[in-house]
């Protein structure tokens, strides 16, 4: 995904002079093409993130679009306070990039899990919330979130993400993306739980349930119509996110549906357990701790035809 992001980001550099790339003293190897090409508008400003992002603020004042870039929680926690008052408050064009979302940089342990930072962003007035699911969706947002004005954040994971959308679909923010139809359970995922997902899908299709999916990039605005015509269509709804389970797709996806609907569906998310894990490891090793997204859907399921 981030090698999609700085291509992308270098593509419309080249369109817009207005555009500049901050560094919290991250991204090598990733950003050099930027650097290079673009020296005057490339500043790496060290481990401060705090200082990142309050010069962000100020060449968004003086009429630039700004993208801070460093990893999961760098760019967000350990600036929240600039972000809130210097961007937000002032409707900044900054857009906030944070690589290593979810479990990502998993073996460096809890000071660097994103599993937060979703819940946090969505929370700031005037900010945009985008995980895109997979590589094509990173250069589809990241050229989406830079021509919409004010603060936006962009979740990206790492790199050697696989590739999801075997065609590039239309791309809107607040849209969602449909990527398998069915009509016995809805299984909406944001950021890189994309391919996991469709691959729960697929091995629900032999035991005669068809899953629709659907890849929420855009956790702020939600895509309100989306939700509420799977709810109705398919009467099961499992959100999907590699993130803790309060305040991130679930918590919107719940309100949704609990302000939209007078009958609720079946509704359940997945996702990371409000607990901190003392404990090290792969992405995947990481993941398996916060449960098996397969048997969380057949449960729902068996819930349903309980009930």
């Amino acid at each position: 995904m981030r090698t999609s992001f700085i291509e992308t980001l270098c593509a419309l550099a080249n369109e817009d002079e207005r555009i500049w790339l901050l560094t919290g003293d991250l991204g090598y190897s990733v950003l050099e093409p930027y650097a290079r090409a673009f020296p005057n508008r490339y500043v790496n400003i060290g481990v401060a993130e705090q200082n990142m992002a309050g010069i962000a603020a100020g060449l968004a004042s003086c009429g630039k679009i700004v993208f801070t870039y460093s990893i999961a929680n760098f760019p967000t926690l350990r600036c929240l306070e600039q972000i809130r008052n210097d961007v937000c408050d002032h409707e900044g064009d900054v857009k906030i990039v944070a690589v290593g979302g979810g479990f990502t940089y998993g073996a460096q342990g809890y000071t660097h899990h994103g599993v937060e930072d979703l819940a946090i962003m969505r929370a700031l007035p005037n900010m945009t919330v985008v995980a895109p699911g997979d590589p094509v969706e990173t250069r589809l947002a990241t050229r989406a979130i830079a021509g919409r004005p004010g603060p936006g954040y962009l979740r990206l994971g790492k790199a050697n993400e696989p590739v999801v959308h075997k065609l590039v679909p239309p791309f809107t923010i607040g849209k969602a993306i449909q990527l398998r139809d069915g009509r016995d359970v809805t299984l909406i995922s944001t950021g890189g739980m994309l391919q996991e997902t469709m691959d729960v899908a697929k091995r629900l299709a032999p035991n005669g349930i068809e899953a629709r999916v659907l890849s929420m990039h855009t956790v702020k605005p939600v895509d309100v119509e989306a939700i509420v015509k799977a709810a109705r269509e398919t009467g099961a709804v499992v959100t999907v996110e590699e993130h803790r389970l309060t305040g991130g797709l679930g918590t919107a996806v719940a309100d949704v549906l609990a302000q939209a609907l007078t009958r609720l569906p079946r509704f359940c998310k997945f996702g990371v357990p409000d607990e901190i894990y003392h404990a090290i490891g792969s992405q995947a090793y990481m993941k398996r701790l916060a449960g098996d997204l397969f048997e969380t859907v057949q449960a729902l399921l068996r819930q349903r035809l309980a009930a």
